[in-house]
């Protein structure tokens, strides 16, 4: 059986492990810790500014949404007015028209009076000689 008679040696070993320790721990893990934690609040800073891009890019959509509402709305509001407007010009149009064409009408059919008046008297004038024309050509002599 192998016995350990604790020396000045286990002392040293003790004394070497531990500033062993403390050298890997100020020189290596220290450091590693460091970079780690680095890491970590830097992964954190660009996951909350992904999840902030991703928010404003919600709040983005939305607002580009209720504007293009609001344009269509305004738009239709216009294009009723423009429609509106145009059909008013429409009926005094075709007003304006339907008075001239009356004027015209009424202008015309006093013409067509006059004319007629004046082919009656000229008739009138000549009905002597063509009631003794046709008296002569019905009797067949002259009257």
């Amino acid at each position: 059986m192998i016995t350990v008679i604790p020396d000045i040696s286990l002392m040293y070993q003790m004394i070497n492990f531990l500033v062993l320790l403390f050298v890997l721990n100020l020189v290596l893990y220290k450091p590693i810790r460091n970079v780690l934690l680095e890491r970590k609040a830097k992964i954190e800073g660009m996951q909350n500014g992904a999840e902030k891009a991703a928010g404003d890019l919600i709040a983005g959509e939305d607002a580009y949404k209720n504007g293009l509402k609001e344009a269509r709305s305004e738009g239709l509001k216009t294009k009723e007015a423009f429609v509106e407007e145009a059909s008013q010009e429409e009926t005094e149009i075709i007003d304006r028209i339907n008075k001239k064409a009356q004027a015209n009408l009424a202008e015309i059919k006093q013409q067509v009076a006059d004319e007629t008046e004046q082919a009656r008297k000229a008739l009138e004038g000549e009905i002597e000689a063509y009631a003794k024309a046709i008296g002569e050509k019905i009797l067949g002599r002259a009257c």
